[in-house]
């Protein structure tokens, strides 16, 4: 099996864009859709603390990194930074329209504080995992236009702008571990990865469940409807879950990188489609 690694033409681009200043958004923009506007509000409450998670975590092991994977990491921060600042004008949206989405902060700041005292590295891998997540989601997104199909549109365009950019840095904090941990051997740092993996799957998949449902919870959607739905939601039509496991899968097998799936091809046909929605920096 050959060995997979980041494509040596990618570019990372940060596109310092804009999205839905001025805009009055319906409560449930994703396709008058509660249950699909809560899976995807729920998810971006997240970002914010999330992606300075991110860059802190990478940004950590910057220094003496081969000029190469350095710029990608100055790209990756920069991407990063931007994303926080769409999605937490995203989120003004989603409090405008009267959520309380502190118990979603919480589980968030809950889940940052089991990296607290932990070392450097272990905070790396966890940011390697989730940032496995955001691209394997993000590569759906772009694949398979049912999952935004009915969303207003500038919506709809801040999430693939955001899914462009989380393929092209897909596998900056994976090349940071490697660097870090190149003194390791293989069977350490496979097993670190995995735990860690399995960990934060069980951390991640919890919180946005119980995030969604609370936001329901707010739209009178509560028990057995709000269960059953959020769940045929994620692993059955659309079934955004279901369809990435195969890839979620593909973490803990021998050879793995991100890069071994080169989906670049998503990216023009996706920036077509959002340009009409964008404004200017």
């Amino acid at each position: 099996m050959t060995k997979a690694t980041t494509p040596t033409d990618l570019t990372i681009t940060p596109r310092d864009l804009r999205f839905g200043r001025g805009v009055r958004r319906a409560r449930w923009w994703m396709n008058n859709d509660p249950i699909a506007t809560a899976f995807y509000n729920a998810l971006s409450v997240t970002f914010p603390k999330g992606e300075g998670f991110f860059i802190d975590s990478v940004r950590a092991f910057r220094a003496g990194t081969p000029s190469r994977l350095n710029a990608e990491i100055n790209a990756f921060i920069k991407q990063e930074v931007m994303h926080t600042r769409e999605h937490v004008a995203f989120n003004r949206h989603v409090t405008d329209q009267g959520y309380d989405v502190s118990l979603l902060d919480r589980h968030v700041d809950e889940a940052i504080a089991l990296t607290e005292g932990k070392p450097a590295i272990a905070r790396l891998a966890a940011t390697m995992a989730l940032e496995h997540f955001t691209a394997i989601l993000a590569h759906e997104l772009l694949a398979a236009p049912r999952h935004l199909a009915g969303a207003e549109l500038e919506a709809a365009a801040m999430w693939r702008w955001h899914a462009i950019e989380e393929i092209e840095h897909k596998g900056v904090a994976y090349d940071t571990w490697l660097h870090a941990t190149r003194d390791w051997p293989r069977l350490r740092r496979w097993a670190v990865k995995a735990l860690v993996m399995l960990t934060t799957t069980r951390k991640f998949l919890s919180g946005r469940y119980l995030g969604t449902i609370e936001l329901l919870r707010q739209d009178g959607i509560t028990g057995l409807r709000a269960h059953l739905g959020v769940l045929h939601y994620a692993f059955v039509r659309p079934g955004m879950v279901r369809k990435v496991l195969g890839a979620w899968i593909s973490y803990f097998l021998p050879g793995f990188h991100p890069w071994r799936h080169d989906d670049r091809k998503l990216i023009s046909r996706a920036e077509s489609d959002y340009a009409a929605a964008v404004l200017p920096a």
